[in-house]
């Protein structure tokens, strides 16, 4: 399931990246480039909005999807969970001849 999330996670990335250098940082991306011809062209006007609005809805499901992931990895198997070896014991040294 993690090789799935990682591949919605990377897609919504590219995705939130692709809204961000659309945008002008002043304020004007694509509604500045139509100018005049925004009272005449449909929606051209909401342009701004709806970049604003897909930027903050990427960055909301990236986070979301990054706290799901979370819950689907598990806890190492074995005797010993933490990687020390103090506490398989100690052994005595081979004696000499």
């Amino acid at each position: 399931m993690i090789p799935i999330i990682t591949i919605l996670i990377l897609l919504a990335c590219v995705i939130l990246g692709f809204f961000i250098l659309i945008q002008n940082p002043k304020g004007g991306g694509l509604t500045g480039s139509f100018g005049s011809m925004s009272s005449q062209v449909m929606g051209v006007k909401q342009t701004g909005d709806v970049m604003e609005k897909g930027t903050w809805t990427m960055i909301s499901i990236i986070g979301g999807l990054c706290i799901i992931s979370i819950m689907f990895f598990q806890k190492p198997q074995g005797p010993d969970t933490n990687g020390s070896k103090a506490s398989q014991g100690k052994t005595a040294p081979a004696k000499k001849k």
